[in-house]
């Protein structure tokens, strides 16, 4: 099958019936699938051409597909797909840009410009630069990465040349993410290798006079700590100001896992609740969830990009390119990058600082709407007050279904909206989280609807 006239035009007909079909019916659908089990089929021998994808994609796929894109998935912390965005996707398709190194193409360069741009939104200085990942994960492998390379340095040690033999770091968290453990791991440190910081009293917040003790009896040469904006279930936020003074004290390296918490600071600026973020050594944050672009999408940012370079670059004489700079595959895991940058500039764009702004606070106000109800609720308890995006329930005594895993499974088979468990301070919790764009009152109606109705 090749490019022909017919074939454009049968591509461009058939996706845009699928996007009308599935914007128009997105809010029926139901949100998490009942069905995700494939049926075995053998692999044709002979190619059958699009039209038969496509019927295959209607009949095995899209209706088991969840409304991940509608206004109430509310699992995770998960964003939509603004038309921007959306748009620029399919261009990133269409064109088809490896990202890695400069000398055939102007994507680079937007690349470095969307940066820039995102800098400029969160009020951080020019001297941070990053690279596009594919998602906070990446970048908190990044992040361990460079302050792994800085620390080693510090000894006198290339770790990047020469491994982790005689390396000593100190690794410092209070309520580190799932995903930086992991990047711990996969950094070589290990996924048990942190030190656990005494958290604030009902909170999930690091208490920093637990740092500074920790930090002060420390005789280990390398020291890296891993602070919150904001922890995944309670939305609780580092005091990074101080925790960057003790960093400076100490010579730590200093990491902010900001993956969603850094939007907070389009609505308070630079001296809210993640005041002293520009100070870090390195930022993770992601656009795939609070800035609504597709999947996948995050970013890294550091003060000190010589160390990622020093960490990541590697030199093959089919590598080499005549364009000066640094290239991004120097900055990254990837040798081969989607031209993530795209949609992001698209958003940027199309809505620019104030409808951005808009859409954070939106979130934030349905999330305090839903919260008001499940204080007020004869079936339900408020775990905790909702200071973010974020509110966090559980069914009381009153409850027809009285556990949580109960109580969450029939929420979720309903099919009006989709939320994950966790646990708060050792109790078991629902936790919904609002971060889609398209997020309104009719979804809370919707779902405070349900729940009167399963609490009865």
């Amino acid at each position: 099958m090749q490019y022909t006239s017919d074939i454009q035009k049968s591509m461009i007909g058939l996706l845009e019936a699928q996007f009308c079909q599935f914007r128009d019916q997105l809010d029926a659908r139901d949100v998490a699938s009942k069905n995700q089990t494939l049926a075995t089929l053998p692999m044709p021998e002979h190619g059958a051409g699009l039209n038969d994808f496509y019927q295959f994609f209607n009949q095995h796929v899209v209706g088991n597909l969840s409304a991940s894109n509608g206004g109430r998935y509310w699992g995770f912390v998960t964003g939509g797909a603004n038309p921007c965005a959306t748009f620029a996707d399919w261009l990133v398709s269409l064109f088809n840009q490896n990202v890695a190194q400069r000398g055939d193409s102007i994507a680079s360069e937007l690349e470095l410009h969307t940066l820039a741009w995102l800098c400029d939104l969160f009020f951080l200085p020019e001297e941070f630069k990053g690279v596009f990942t594919t998602g906070a994960t990446a970048a908190n492998v990044l992040g361990a990465l460079s302050a792994r390379q800085c620390l080693g340095k510090q000894q006198g040690m290339d770790v990047a040349l020469d491994g982790m033999a005689g390396l000593a770091i100190e690794i410092y968290a209070a309520t580190p993410h799932a995903s930086m453990v992991q990047s711990l791991g996969m950094a070589g440190f290990g996924q048990k290798s942190w030190h656990q910081v005494r958290t604030l009293s009902n909170s999930e917040a690091m208490c920093t006079d637990s740092l500074a003790h920790m930090l002060s009896n420390s005789n280990c040469k390398g020291k890296f700590v891993i602070a919150s904006a904001a922890t995944v279930t309670g939305t609780d936020f580092d005091d990074l100001r101080a925790i960057s003074q003790l960093c400076k004290l100490h010579g730590a390296w200093l990491h902010v896992d900001a993956a969603f918490g850094i939007f907070e600071r389009l609505l308070t600026g630079p001296n809210g609740k993640t005041a002293g973020i520009e100070c870090a050594d390195s930022i993770t944050l992601d656009c795939h969830k609070w800035l609504n672009v597709p999947y996948d999408c995050g970013v890294f940012l550091t003060r000190q990009p010589r160390y990622l370079v020093q960490t990541c670059d590697v030199q093959a004489p089919y590598l080499n390119t005549t364009s000066g700079g640094t290239n991004f595959r120097s900055m990254g895991i990837e040798n081969s990058r989607r031209f993530r940058a795209l949609p992001v500039l698209a958003t940027l764009i199309g809505y620019g600082k104030e409808g951005i702004k808009k859409q954070i606070q939106n979130n934030i106000t349905s999330a305090q709407a839903f919260a008001q109800w499940l204080a007020k609720s004869e079936y339900y308890e408020l775990v905790k007050s909702c200071e973010l995006n974020v509110v966090l329930f559980c069914p009381n005594a009153s409850h027809s279904l009285k556990s949580v895993e109960a109580c969450l499974a029939a929420i979720n088979a309903s099919g009006r909206v989709f939320m994950t468990p966790g646990v708060w301070q050792g109790k078991p919790i629902i936790r919904a989280a609002l971060s889609n764009w398209e997020t309104s009152e009719s979804d809370i109606e919707q779902v405070t609807t349900l729940l009167q109705a399963l609490g009865v």
